[in-house]
C-alpha cells in the first residue's frame, strides 16, 4: 500500500522488533551460568525462569525512569528470576550473581534493514523518534548498536510515565518534535500496541510483519522489512 500524498514531517519508530531483536535470553543464561559456574540448566528450566522474569519487566518497566530506579528495577528483575531457578543453581549463586549473568543474557543487535532504512529517511528531511515500551536504557541501548546518531530523540513510556498503547508516548514525540498528527506515521511490529496505540494519538500506523501478516488490521499498511518504507512514503 503506497502512502504517497502524505505531507509528512515526522517517522515515529518502535523498539524491540522493528529496529532492534533480542536473542533468546534463556539460551545464553544456561551457556553463561554453566561457563562461569559450571551449573548445568535445561533449556527448559533456563526459558522457565527468564520468561517470569520478562513477565515481570514488562508489567514493571515504567518504574525504570532514571539510573537509581533502572537499578532497582533489574534488581527486582533478579529476583524474580533467582527465584525460578531449580534449586540446585539457586543453593550455588548470590543474588549479585544471578543479576550479572540476567543483564549479560540480554544479547540486542540491530535488524540488517535498519541502517539503510533511516538514512534514506533522514535524507529526505524527515525527523525520526524512537517511541517504545522501554526502560531509560534504551538510548544508550541503541548508541551501543550504532544507531544512537539517527533519531533526533528517543522516548520511552518510562519516560513519559505510559506505556502504549496509552497515547502520551506518542504525543510527546509529536510535541517534542512540534508536528502535528497528521504530519506523523509511526511504524511497529505490534498490532495491538502500535496500531492501536498510534491511531489513539490521531497518528497514521504503518505494521511492520517480519514473520506474518496474518494479524494486520485491515486497512492498515504492511510492510514486511524497513527497507520497503522509503518507497511507501
Amino acid at each position: 500500500m503506497a502512502l504517497g500524498g502524505l505531507k509528512l514531517r515526522a517517522v515515529l519508530l518502535d523498539g524491540l522488533g522493528t529496529l532492534v531483536a533480542l536473542a533468546p535470553p534463556w539460551e545464553a543464561l544456561a551457556a553463561g551460568l554453566w561457563r562461569d559456574y559450571r551449573i548445568e540448566l535445561s533449556t527448559e528450566q533456563a526459558e522457565w525462569a527468564f520468561t517470569a522474569e520478562m513477565h515481570y519487566y514488562r508489567a514493571h518497566h515504567l518504574q525504570g525512569r532514571d539510573a537509581a530506579s533502572l537499578a532497582a528495577l533489574r534488581r527486582r528483575c533478579a529476583e524474580v528470576l533467582y527465584a525460578s531457578l531449580p534449586p540446585h543453581a539457586a543453593r550455588a549463586l548470590s543474588l549479585r550473581q544471578v543479576m550479572a549473568a540476567m543483564l549479560d543474557s540480554l544479547r540486542f543487535s540491530a535488524y540488517a534493514d535498519v541502517l539503510s532504512a533511516l538514512t534514506l529517511l533522514r535524507a529526505r528531511g524527515l525527523s525520526l523518534v524512537v517511541v517504545s515500551n522501554w526502560d531509560v536504557s534504551l538510548a544508550p541501548t541503541l548508541q551501543g548498536l550504532g544507531l544512537g546518531g539517527c533519531f533526533d530523540a528517543v522516548i520511552t513510556s518510562a519516560q513519559v510515565g505510559a506505556a502504549k498503547p496509552a497515547p502520551e508516548v506518542f504525543r510527546a514525540a509529536l510535541d517534542l518534535l512540534g508536528v502535528s498528527p497528521r504530519e506523523a506515521l509511526h511504524v511497529g511490529d505490534d498490532a495491538r500496541l502500535d496500531v492501536l496505540g498510534a491511531r489513539a494519538a490521531g497518528v497514521l500506523p504503518v505494521l511492520l510483519c517480519r514473520q506474518d501478516v496474518a494479524d494486520a488490521p485491515v486497512g492498515v499498511a504492511t510492510l514486511s522489512s524497513l527497507a520497503e518504507l522509503p518507497a511507501m512514503i
